[in-house]
This record gives C-alpha cells, sequence and structure tokens, in this order.
C-alpha cells in the first residue's frame, strides 16, 4: 500500500494562480506611481519598506486584462482611463508564489499565487485626481495610505521579497518609458 502526504509546502503548488493585472503608472517627468499598502491590508503583506507597491487586482471573469488594468488603477488611486496613455503591455504574464505560510491567509487559500499582465500608462492628468484615500470616485476601499512617484530602479527594492522577481521583470521591460512625452 502506498500512502501518499501532502505537506504544507506541497499544498500551494497544486493550487491555481489568480490571474491579475499590475500597473505602472508613468509621469511625463519619469517617476512611477507607488502606493503605500495600508496596515492590514492584506497577509500577503509585511511593514517597514516593503509596503510600498504600484497598483494591481484581479480580472473578473471575462474580462479583457487592459480593461481590468483601468479599473483596478481607477478602484486604487482615482485615476480615470482619460487620464492615461497605453504605453506598453509585457506580452508574458508574470507570476510569483506566495509564501507557504501565506498561502492558507490570502485569497481564503484558493490560490497559490497571483499570475500578472503587466500595463504601463502615461500619466496624462494633474497630479490633483489621484486621491487613495478616496479612490473610485470615493465608492471603493482605500488599499493605500500614501503614494508617491519612484525611480524604476527602486522599485524592486520597495516589493515584499517574494513579489521581487516580478518587479525585476516590469522594470527591465519597461526600461527606457520614464522618458515617455505627453506630447502626442
Amino acid at each position: 500500500m502506498v500512502v501518499s502526504m501532502v505537506t504544507d509546502s506541497d499544498l500551494g503548488t497544486a493550487l491555481p494562480y489568480r490571474p491579475c493585472v499590475g500597473i505602472a503608472l508613468i509621469a511625463p517627468s519619469g517617476g512611477v506611481f507607488v502606493g503605500r499598502r495600508k496596515k492590514g491590508a492584506g497577509s500577503e503583506h509585511v511593514a517597514g519598506p516593503h509596503m510600498w507597491q504600484m497598483p494591481q487586482g484581479g480580472i473578473d471573469p471575462g474580462e479583457d486584462p487592459e480593461a481590468a488594468a483601468r479599473r483596478e488603477l481607477y478602484e486604487e488611486t482615482n485615476v480615470p482611463p482619460e487620464a492615461l496613455k497605453l504605453l506598453a503591455e509585457i506580452p508574458e504574464w508574470l507570476a510569483y508564489d506566495l509564501p507557504p505560510a501565506v498561502v492558507k491567509q490570502a485569497w481564503k487559500g484558493r490560490y497559490r499565487g497571483q499570475t500578472q499582465k503587466w500595463f504601463a500608462y502615461g500619466f496624462l492628468g494633474s497630479e490633483d485626481v489621484i486621491d487613495v484615500l478616496n479612490p473610485g470616485g470615493g465608492a471603493d476601499k482605500p488599499e493605500f495610505d500614501a503614494w508617491r512617484w519612484a525611480q524604476f530602479a527602486e522599485l524592486p527594492d520597495l516589493i515584499v521579497p517574494f513579489k521581487r522577481p516580478v518587479y525585476e521583470g516590469v522594470v527591465a521591460a519597461f526600461s527606457g518609458l520614464d522618458r515617455w512625452s505627453a506630447q502626442p
């Protein structure tokens, strides 16, 4: 008789990835939007210098990833779709696994991590439309309690360590876009 045991570390690899989008919002001056995650924002986040991240979020069933990116950006930052210029999309999906201790806590234990489709948008609006405390026109719960513009090179050091390879891929793919121009 063969007995198969599933350990906690095996549990995560048996689960699917959550489909998600990620957004690099780039100011004409070259900075990239990062928001500081609110305390208690989720078990997959840690305190200290790793509380900063670019907007990201799940894709609804049947939703186009680019439409999801615009929606998520509005729901997290209040930046409306008309204030965006699509600059680039990473063709492949980038994935990360949650640490085993977090798998059971995040997303009700249904996913091992996320697979993300990343988009870079040029920001065409005025900074006063960015409102992380009242996102989605005040209809959505805030995920961030502060925001700032960061440089591409510093992004991997701002994110939780298990997401760092994804951020390194985003930085590599979007390098040079920090010099985009808002002019047609």
